[in-house]
């Protein structure tokens, strides 16, 4: 108990800060981030990405399909329907199975790869990246931009922040008219947005969802992706030494300074300088305002500009490329990446798992719903020829988009008498209802109730398809 805690001499280190002017403030998140447009082949790549999936989203509901839209989410009629795929309520585990897929991908490409879906996928980086390309557009590049805003309002300001909030306005419009199209005929909705016809329903939600687009897109940015997005805290939690992320090489790096261009590499070197310049670009570029060189921070979102920056840089410099990378921290650190690790192996086989599951369940998924309901009114009655009578309700749903005919019959019960419609016609994609009453002897029952099934047949694409529901057949 006598003993003192030891007691561990620590050299205090001086920390780097970054310098004053705009990007100084960067990490207040009070301050506007002023992103600095950048050239390089992963912006390429991002910016083709993203447009090639904002082509897909403009695209997907206009498609047509057998006469229908392809790509239709109708709630009010509470089905989901993918090209010749209409799914229903009764669908629900196959919902579930896609979140679960999604998930398990998403685990799977951030513990390979980090933020990779939030800097080349995620719509709020598209968005972003359209918004901040009309500002270019109107207002100039950053540091006009900067000088714009610090400026008293005049005729040019004005001009100029009109025609952008006026391209932001539309494509806000434009993003929600074909977000709202997924849920509701897209063609009858622009034409009645553009006369002024919508429903209140239609309406209120194509303005709603521009009003999010315009304050996501346009004024929060960043903030969505660091602050209300739960993707930015719980990722932490996926990556280990082997997962690749956006990284400065410190030892490369440091010290950083400004230097002659003149001055060889090896010159650099012999006065104890890194390669790092201090330029700030990978700053300036970046579109939550971090500084990569400070480590990785959880507002990276992998989007590779701080890269492109790094690596103009060095060319102009004469230095090789790769002070700012995608690579590991067991790489930085002089090792060798793992590729195949116990916990990325883990989750591979978990999604290739639900996704067989998620095909299995599509593919032995009956295209025919059959509901029972008792009559509530009384347990049983008998029939003027002294049989005792059952009555329920048929509810059978087509989940085909092509008329049906079924026919209707009961199993489990001796010598009955059916009172009813045998065969009915159902309209794809829809419920039809019918009440039948199911009679027999006393005799024939050897208990009071009897377990029974009303069978549902129908021939679809020249295959037999029988659904068996069952149900109770009471007596006393």
């Amino acid at each position: 108990m006598n003993e003192q805690i030891p007691v561990k001499t620590v050299t205090p280190v001086k920390v780097h800060k970054p310098k004053g002017g705009p990007e100084g403030k960067r990490h207040d998140s009070r301050s506007r981030i002023y992103v600095r447009a950048v050239q390089g082949p992963l912006e390429t790549f991002r910016r083709m990405f993203g447009l090639f999936f904002l082509g897909l989203f403009a695209i997907i509901p206009w498609i047509q399909y057998n006469g229908h839209q392809a790509v239709l989410l109708d709630i009010g009629e509470q089905r989901f329907t993918i090209f010749s795929l209409t799914l229903w309520p009764q669908d629900l585990t196959l919902l579930a199975y896609i979140f679960i897929v999604s998930a398990f991908a998403l685990f799977f490409v951030t513990t390979f790869a980090g933020r990779v879906w939030c800097g080349f996928m995620c719509p709020q980086t598209t968005w972003v990246y359209i918004y901040t390309w009309f500002e270019e557009k109107f207002e100039g590049p950053r540091n006009k931009r900067i000088a714009l805003d610090a400026r008293k309002m005049d005729a040019d300001k004005f001009l100029r922040k009109t025609a952008k909030h006026t391209a932001w306005v539309l494509v806000a419009l434009l993003t929600a008219l074909t977000f709202v199209g997924y849920f509701t005929p897209i063609d009858e909705l622009f034409i009645d947005f553009v006369t002024f016809n919508t429903s209140f329903w239609a309406g209120l939600s194509v303005i709603f969802f521009a009003v999010c687009t315009y304050g996501n897109a346009g004024y929060m940015r960043e903030i969505m992706c660091t602050h209300i997005c739960p993707y930015a805290r719980f990722q932490s939690a996926m990556f280990d030494k082997d997962t690749f992320t956006v990284s400065y090489d410190a030892k490369r790096g440091e010290q950083r300074g400004p230097r002659p261009r003149k001055l060889s590499h090896e010159q650099v070197k012999e006065k104890g300088l890194g390669d790092c310049i201090d330029c700030n670009l990978c700053v300036q570029v970046c579109p939550t305002g971090i500084d990569i060189r400070n480590g990785l921070q959880y507002e990276c979102i992998n989007c590779g500009a701080c890269v492109d920056a790094c690596n103009g840089v060095m060319d102009k410099m004469g230095y090789p490329k790769g002070l700012i990378s995608f690579t590991s921290e067991e790489e930085l650190a002089g090792g060798k990446t793992h590729i195949l690790r116990p916990k990325l192996i883990g989750y591979f086989v978990v999604l290739v798992v639900m996704i067989g599951l998620l095909f299995a369940n599509i593919w032995m998924r009956s295209p025919t719903e059959v509901d029972i309901i008792r009559d509530r009114n009384s347990l049983y009655r008998e029939t003027n020829e002294g049989l005792i009578e059952n009555v329920y309700t048929i509810k059978v749903l087509n989940k085909t988009q092509q008329t049906q005919t079924y026919s209707i019959a009961v199993k489990g019960l001796p010598d009955y008498k059916y009172i009813g419609e045998q065969t009915v016609t159902v309209e794809g994609g829809a419920v039809y209802s019918t009440p039948i009453s199911v009679a027999t002897d006393a005799y024939n029952l050897e208990d009071t109730v009897t377990d029974i099934f009303i069978s549902v047949t129908t021939t679809i694409d020249g295959e037999t398809v029988t659904v068996d529901e069952p149900t109770k057949f009471l007596y006393r």
